[in-house]
């Protein structure tokens, strides 16, 4: 079933779907973040049938978010390692896995996320780039922004 294209939404929600919105694209992100490089070491670690998963990693390389390097030329094979805008899907991946392990997770977290500088676990906690101070959604009013292209973006509630 081929799913709806959300590339002409104004909404950068929808943009950051369009670009890893797919199930396996995530999980091919999260495991790159954890250090896997190779193709087979994806293939392996997440099950995922040959075609599928090279078809997510062009698509990856495509969008930038991973680049494609060859370590070997007879034959011909490639680490897949995260750019930039790939590393910067850390926030939401940490921000997914924290939800799945409060509420999808009846035994515990899987893994867990210690910060090296303390030894403690880390939690995703929104804050004010601002002042620093713990934010909820109560705490915040939506505004257009410089790209919006409609004043309808903004809901008639929540303002």
């Amino acid at each position: 079933m081929r799913r709806t294209s959300f590339e002409d939404m104004n909404c950068s929600i929808a943009q950051c779907l369009e670009a890893v919105g797919e199930w396996w694209t995530l999980l091919i992100v999260r495991d790159a973040l954890f250090g896997v490089t190779r193709f087979d070491d994806f293939r392996s670690r997440l099950g995922i049938a040959r075609n599928v998963l090279t078809q997510r990693l062009e698509y990856l390389v495509a969008q930038d978010i991973i680049t494609r390097e060859p370590y070997q030329e007879n034959p011909p094979r490639y680490d897949y390692r995260l750019t930039e805008k790939g590393r910067a899907l850390w926030t939401v991946i940490a921000a997914m896995r924290q939800w799945g392990d409060t509420f999808a997770a009846p035994d515990g977290p899987p893994i867990e996320t210690v910060h090296r500088g303390c030894g403690h676990t880390m939690t995703v906690e929104p804050v004010c780039s601002s002042c620093g101070e713990h934010v909820q959604r109560r705490d915040l009013r939506l505004q257009l922004g410089p790209g919006a292209r409609t004043p309808d973006l903004l809901p008639t509630t929540g303002r």
